[in-house]
Parts: C-alpha cells; sequence; structure tokens
C-alpha cells in the first residue's frame, strides 16, 4: 500500500474529460447502443452530464462513499436516467452497463498515466472499480424500485379495469367479478361500489360471482363486509351466481348467508331487482 498517495482520477477526469466523453460514447455505440430505445444525441447528453458531474464530485477526493453530499448531484442524474430507461424498455443489465462501460475508458487512461507504477496502478484501479461499482449498483436500485412502482400501479389500474360497477337499470347496480377475490381487490370493490350506488341512487345492488373459480372463507367474508358495506348505504345486495358446488362449499365452511339473498344467476338475481324495485317487464304482444 502507498502511503500518502493522492489519487490521479480526479486530475485524469478534470484534464483529460472531452477525451474520455469521446472514447465513452464510441464505445457505448459500439456495444451497448439501442436506437430503438434512445437516440444517439441522448445517449451523449446524457453521458456528457454523467462525466460533469463525476468530475465534479471527484474533485473533494472521496471516491469510496457515494452517499456524501459531494455526490448528490450525480446521484439524482443517475436516478432520473434510471426511471426514464425504465419507462423506454431498457432492461437491468443495460442501465447497469451505461456506468460500467466507463470502466474500460478509465482504465485505459490510468494505465498511461501509471503504466510504469504498477502498484500505483492496482490502486487506482481498485478506486475506480469501487466508485463506478457503487454508481453502477445505485442506478440497478432505482430502476428496480421505478419498475416495481410500475408493475404496482398497472396492477391497481388491472384491478379497477376488472371490477366494473354497471347500471342494469333505474336504482339497479351490478358489479360482475371474474378471477379471485382477495383483500386489495375486495377493497377496491367496496369502493367502487359504493361510489357508483352514491352517484345512481341506486336501492339495489346485485354482485355476480359466475366467474369466482374458488369460493372460500375468506372470499365469504370479503363479500359479506362488502353487503354490509352496501347495506350501509341504504342499498340492498343480491349475491348470484351461487353453483350448486360453491353452495356445498359454503355450508361445508359453515358460512351464514342467511341474512344475504342469493340467486343461481344474474337473470334471476336481475328479475328479483327489478320486482324490489316496483318494476315489471312483460312480454310485447304479438302483432300480426
Amino acid at each position: 500500500m502507498i502511503q500518502n498517495y493522492r489519487s490521479k482520477i480526479p486530475e485524469i477526469l478534470r484534464n483529460r474529460e472531452e477525451e474520455l466523453l469521446s472514447a465513452w460514447t464510441e464505445a457505448q455505440l459500439t456495444s451497448n447502443q439501442r436506437p430503438d430505445l434512445m437516440t444517439e444525441s441522448e445517449m451523449r447528453q446524457q453521458s456528457k452530464e454523467f462525466l460533469n458531474l463525476l468530475r465534479r464530485a471527484a474533485q473533494n477526493g472521496n471516491l469510496a462513499d457515494i452517499s456524501t453530499p459531494e455526490w448528490s448531484e450525480l446521484c439524482d442524474l443517475l436516478a432520473d436516467i434510471s426511471r426514464t430507461r425504465a419507462l423506454q424498455g431498457f432492461s437491468p443489465v443495460e442501465m447497469a452497463t451505461f456506468v460500467f462501460s466507463f470502466k474500460q475508458v478509465l482504465f485505459e487512461h490510468l494505465r498511461q498515466e501509471l503504466g510504469g507504477d504498477v502498484e500505483a496502478l492496482a490502486s487506482e484501479i481498485w478506486s475506480a472499480s469501487v466508485l463506478l461499482d457503487s454508481l453502477g449498483l445505485y442506478t440497478t436500485e432505482i430502476y428496480q424500485k421505478s419498475r416495481e412502482a410500475t408493475i404496482q400501479r398497472q396492477q391497481q389500474e388491472l384491478l379497477e379495469l376488472s371490477t366494473p360497477v354497471v347500471r342494469l337499470w333505474d336504482s339497479i347496480v351490478a358489479v360482475p367479478l371474474i378471477g379471485t377475490l382477495d383483500s386489495a381487490r375486495t377493497q377496491i370493490v367496496m369502493e367502487s361500489l359504493l361510489q357508483r350506488i352514491v352517484d345512481t341512487g341506486s336501492s339495489v345492488a346485485i354482485i355476480d360471482i359466475t366467474g369466482v373459480p374458488v369460493v372460500d372463507t375468506l372470499v365469504a367474508q370479503h363479500l359479506l363486509k362488502t353487503v354490509a358495506a352496501a347495506r350501509l348505504m341504504g342499498a340492498e345486495c343480491i349475491i348470484s351466481g351461487i353453483r350448486p358446488q360453491i353452495a356445498q362449499t359454503i355450508v361445508h365452511l359453515g358460512v351464514n348467508l342467511t341474512d344475504v339473498v342469493t340467486k343461481a344467476d344474474l337473470s334471476s338475481a336481475f328479475a328479483l331487482a327489478l320486482q324490489r324495485t316496483g318494476f315489471v317487464v312483460t312480454r310485447a304482444q304479438n302483432r300480426p
């Protein structure tokens, strides 16, 4: 280990910035450029901003801890780039490679500067590796968080789209459920149904579970909560789609649905809802 050795990296970044930028952008163009996702000018601009902030942050001599204040601007830039590229469709490897690809360019300039001093060259390469690895891992972490946020938002949107509340008739609304009914989806169903009841002034709400593959104790409890919430809003609930196997399951589970009106299919539930709201449907007279 060299005693009282001052790193040459800040000096190289300061004195050879244009050379580093040119070599780095050329390396990216030949190995990792994605013209289908990003233009060459965008890539060059991001590389220029990165190198400029890297040079400024490195002048303080701290090349080991990017959590310190002097690295905040560069980290903010990398966070913005990571979020942007995550939305553009870049993979995690491609995102991390943006930083890691700078290693070879910097190592080559270090070799030119310290080629005759093996120990100093090894020390500088280690320092550069630690720094760029930290920055690369940081971009990957931000990228992953961005992707997770996007996936969660899309899941939320899909849940909302998969639980539409439709108006069937005056004072009658229905929510057809398809797929698994869990706590998160139940909350969305409940909120959407209650809001629709308020908006339409409906007095009857039909919850159709024909598309729910399995009804267990948890699903039954979710349905009861939804029914109870609708009643508090002054609407009567009818659960339709009670198939024979579901009826047997509910009986075996010991779930008490005696206070809930149930029907085998949606048409029967709709007919009952019309009756409860005072409507009568008759067949038109046949005309000659």
